[in-house]
């Protein structure tokens, strides 16, 4: 029998293994996200499936604010670091 080496890749926990990836785009998590919702709002889920959806819905939520902040910081750094109300009209001014 041959020894395994201790340096061996150690495989991840199940619930790391398992997690869908990242959506590519804002808009993907989005839509996602919201199908996630009907789902589980339908109440025909079972409740392994319930769970699954509510921690996959909170990865995608996460995930969309983080998109939404880092667009907003790259705003106010274009808007010289003060986001100005917007006006109606005030387009191409």
């Amino acid at each position: 029998m041959a020894k395994t080496s201790s340096s061996a890749a150690k495989p991840l926990p199940t619930d790391v293994q398992d997690q869908p990836a990242l959506p590519t785009s804002y808009e993907a998590g989005l839509k996602e996200l919201e199908t996630l919702v009907r789902s589980i709002e339908s109440g025909e889920l079972p409740l392994d499936q319930l769970l699954t959806s509510y921690q996959r819905g909170a990865q995608l939520l996460t995930f969309c604010r983080d998109k939404l902040q880092a667009i907003e910081t790259q705003v106010k750094v274009l808007d010289g670091t003060l986001l100005k109300p917007w006006v109606a009209g005030d387009v191409g001014r």
